[in-house]
């Protein structure tokens, strides 16, 4: 009996692990269909902003909950490109959770899916490094659309991460200060089957992306493959 019983709890432990890798893989693979679909549209991320972009963060269907005061909360996966000074291709994602207040109120309640730029690499490393609050402890600001905006402008010079909304369709640039963004650590391992913080994942470089990570990677790695900051 005690040998039944251990193969049972052995068999249901693999399958909750199994699960759980799954869930997490489709979180990425959603990612992937959410950055193809948002590059699409008319007047997107400006090519010029992605290029200069040291890391990109997407959340599929955010929502709001209906606590005090409205909130949301969102999780996601983060990449960078790879090396040391953010100069190599589209590497391998992080799970990330976006925390917020009410920035879902403005946007009426509805599923919503964000994509923020991570523009220099003071603002990777500080998004790395630990649970930041946007527009406190990172300069944050809603993103100009356009194919013809140019990453001089104020707006862009001034902040460390620019961030955007779709919902219903409709894509425009949002402001996400007040919000948290962290390493959503249990989801890392969840996908990479062992516990690794998002700069082991990210900065070394060591990291194999797992398949559910392709269309995204691909995608950004096709569309701006190589980082124009000036570095």
């Amino acid at each position: 009996m005690s040998r039944v019983f251990s193969a049972a709890v052995v068999a249901v432990l693999f399958l909750g692990q199994a699960w759980a890798q799954q869930k997490e893989g489709d979180r990425l693979t959603e990612c992937g269909e959410v950055m193809k679909e948002i590059l699409n549209v008319p007047d997107d991320v400006p090519q010029d902003l992605l290029d200069k972009a040291e890391c990109v963060v997407v959340f599929p269907s955010v929502k709001k909950f209906a606590f005090i005061g409205g909130g949301s909360y969102g999780r996601g996966a983060m990449t960078c490109r790879s090396g040391k000074d953010f100069t190599g291709p589209w590497g391998a994602p992080a799970m990330y959770a976006l925390e917020g207040g009410s920035f879902g109120l403005q946007l009426g309640g509805q599923a919503t899916d964000f994509v923020l730029l991570v523009m220099n690499e003071k603002g990777a490393k500080s998004v790395l490094g630990s649970k930041v609050k946007l527009g406190g402890d990172v300069s944050a600001a809603g993103g100009p659309k356009g194919r013809t905006v140019s990453a001089e402008t104020d707006i862009v010079m001034k902040a460390e991460i620019l961030s955007y909304s779709r919902t219903r369709g409709l894509f425009a640039g949002v402001s996400l200060a007040g919000s948290t963004l962290r390493s959503d650590g249990g989801a890392n391992q969840n996908i990479y089957g062992k516990e690794l913080s998002a700069a082991q994942i990210i900065h070394e470089g060591t990291v194999k992306a797992p398949p559910s990570a392709a269309q995204l990677l691909s995608l950004l790695n096709k569309k701006s493959p190589k980082n124009k900051s000036g570095k």
